[in-house]
């Protein structure tokens, strides 16, 4: 038999069927030609005219502090959807009129050369990026006004509007020479973030590689994970899994890497509580952890004993978040409120923890008065993209509810063909919100108090899948083991996918 060439014996040694997939700049084209229409279309149903500037400024590299320590850059999400462009310092424009694309970049320094390798000419980002023209950041002024065939000053419309998961604000453009131009700030933003709701193929495609690169790293982590070992060292693992076999340098959000009470934690994982816990035997992991390939990202939670074998108690919560994360994908529709699949979630975690006598009474009852709201604080799941967070959930017209529980949905719109969206549903037993409930007249019947203690230090699972909503259904873009067996198949050392 021929010996393995040392190309064929890594490959054999790999743990990754995946390659890091070629990124067609023709996906950026695309956006901006989607955006291009939605603002000649609303600018001919305001009767304003097709003339102007759509103008953005890039990101810009920081620094730690005070210090020269650049932190790894990474682009500002609604420059990076319309140009794809990976490096600081650009800016960029699309002509109304005539749908042309610039882009602006830096002009260099000499030494440039020196400490971070060749200064590219504006051929080079024309090409790379596909955009009709290119000139420098020194230039943006003149260049406009040039190619503004309109009378009077020149018209651009800059980015600036509400992120309503973080309340902050975009930045709108600035450079030297903005006096000689017309500015909006009220138009582009709720169109471009509009245009970002609804993937096209060309997005969907890296999505389903992150989730696949990420999926395959989850199943990974898995696999290796076993009492006495830090929670970091499940991230480490990830984190290398994904960047070696996937090439992502970016991860979509900071690793929550959460065992035993810690996974009663929502966002474990910050500074102050950094996946340090020392795995023990009959913990529960819950893992929320996701890759972000060429801007694009992935969110995905596995919930799973550390020792590979489910208790009765885990598989109780377990199965109860399942059958809800199943219940809602299978229910997902355009057309379907998110709101009634948060509330779907919900009333099958509560019927069953009624089945498991950890809560009595009525279930009907127990929605009217939120009772979900204390073992799902977060909610159902939010839009995905460019953002683990992406924007667009709360456009003009649609309320945030005001409700426990329901409050925190990051959208409250209905499904449309073309979103992408996590169904996350959970069930944690918090401290902070059982204690004051079962004290509180209205909600404390109930409780069954001597399950309720018994599952005090349990923490919490998670279970979270990124879905697209098709034309008449969904589709799950995350390749994980979910049924217990399967889960416990995998980590006693089956394949996956199961054969």
């Amino acid at each position: 038999m021929a010996k393995p060439t040392r190309e064929e014996a890594i490959s054999m040694a790999s743990p990754s069927s995946l390659s890091p997939p070629e990124v067609p700049m023709e996906l950026h084209v695309s956006n901006r030609q989607k955006l291009l229409n939605s603002l000649r279309q609303h600018l001919s149903d305001s009767s304003r005219p097709l003339h102007g500037f759509a103008f953005l400024q890039g990101g810009e590299e920081k620094t730690r502090y005070c210090t020269d320590h650049i932190e790894l850059f990474r682009q500002e999400s609604y420059f990076a959807y319309l140009f794809g462009v990976r490096e600081p310092g650009f800016y960029g424009a699309i002509d109304i009129a005539t749908g042309e694309s610039i882009l602006f970049v830096p002009r260099l320094p000499a030494d440039y050369a020196v400490w971070l390798g060749e200064i590219k000419p504006v051929s080079y980002f024309q090409e790379r990026y596909m955009v009709g023209m290119v000139y420098y950041t020194d230039e943006i002024a003149k260049v406009l006004v040039d190619c503004y065939k309109a009378s009077g000053k020149p018209f651009l419309f800059l980015l600036h509007g509400l992120n309503t998961d973080s309340n902050n604000f975009s930045k709108p453009a600035e450079f030297e020479g903005m006096e000689k131009f017309e500015t909006d700030l009220t138009t582009l933003h709720p169109i471009l973030t509009e245009c970002r709701v609804l993937k096209s193929n060309l997005e969907l495609a890296l999505i389903q590689f992150a989730n696949d690169i990420s999926s395959e790293a989850h199943v990974e982590v898995m696999r290796k994970t076993k009492a006495g070992m830090k929670e970091y060292q499940l991230e480490s693992m990830f984190l290398h899994h994904t960047y070696m076999h996937g090439g992502c340098r970016h991860c979509s959000y900071t690793c929550i890497c959460a065992t035993g009470e810690n996974s009663a934690v929502l966002h474990y994982g910050h500074a102050a509580a950094p996946n340090d816990r020392v795995l023990e035997d009959g913990d529960m992991a819950l893992f929320d952890m996701g890759a972000e390939y060429s801007f694009y990202g992935s969110d995905i939670t596995c919930t799973f004993p550390v020792n590979g074998k489910f208790t009765s108690d885990q598989s109780l919560i377990y199965n109860a978040v399942l059958d809800a994360h199943n219940a809602v994908i299978t229910t997902m529709k355009p057309g379907v409120s998110w709101v009634d699949m948060h509330k779907l979630a919900e009333k099958i975690i509560l019927e069953s923890l009624k089945k498991g006598n950890i809560l009595v009474g009525n279930v009907d009852d127990m929605m009217v008065e939120r009772l979900g709201a204390i073992f799902m604080p977060h909610g159902l799941g939010h839009l995905l993209g460019i953002d683990t967070h992406d924007p667009g959930g709360y456009p003009k017209g649609v309320e945030r509810p005001k409700e426990p529980g329901l409050k925190s949905l990051r959208t409250a719109r209905q499904l449309q063909e073309g979103m992408v969206i996590t169904v996350e549903p959970g069930c944690y037993f918090i401290d902070a919100l059982l204690v004051p409930a079962m004290g509180n007249a209205n909600i404390s019947r109930f409780f069954n108090r001597e399950m309720v203690d018994r599952f005090k230090n349990f923490g919490g699972v998670r279970i979270e899948s990124d879905v697209l909503v098709t034309t008449n259904g969904s589709k799950n873009m995350t390749k994980v083991p979910r049924e217990t067996w399967e889960i416990e198949a995998v980590m006693a050392g089956g394949p996956w996918p199961l054969s």
